[in-house]
């Protein structure tokens, strides 16, 4: 899938769905905040394995989130000031 912006004018398809970046944006920062909290409070009480996991998953969604600003960032460019509400 490239990283670039939805074409102009276009609001999705069955084929090509509309993706709602500022939505996915605010889910993975929520899987990020939790995660890591969960993975430090399991690192605490000692077990670490479960920990481990949580901990891959907060990166996972650190990488989530990198991904989604250069996709907002290029619909930004290419659209121009346009505000977006949180569905769009």
């Amino acid at each position: 899938m490239p990283i670039g912006p939805q074409p102009h004018g276009r609001r999705g398809t069955v084929e090509e769905p509309y993706s709602p970046l500022n939505l996915r944006l605010i889910l993975a920062a929520f899987g990020l905040v939790v995660c890591t909290i969960l993975s430090v409070l399991l690192f605490r009480t000692g077990w670490t394995v479960p920990g481990w996991l949580l901990a891959a998953w907060a990166a996972v969604a650190l990488i989530d989130i990198a991904v989604i600003q250069l996709r907002r960032r290029a619909r930004f460019r290419a659209e121009g000031n346009r505000h977006h509400s949180l569905f769009e």
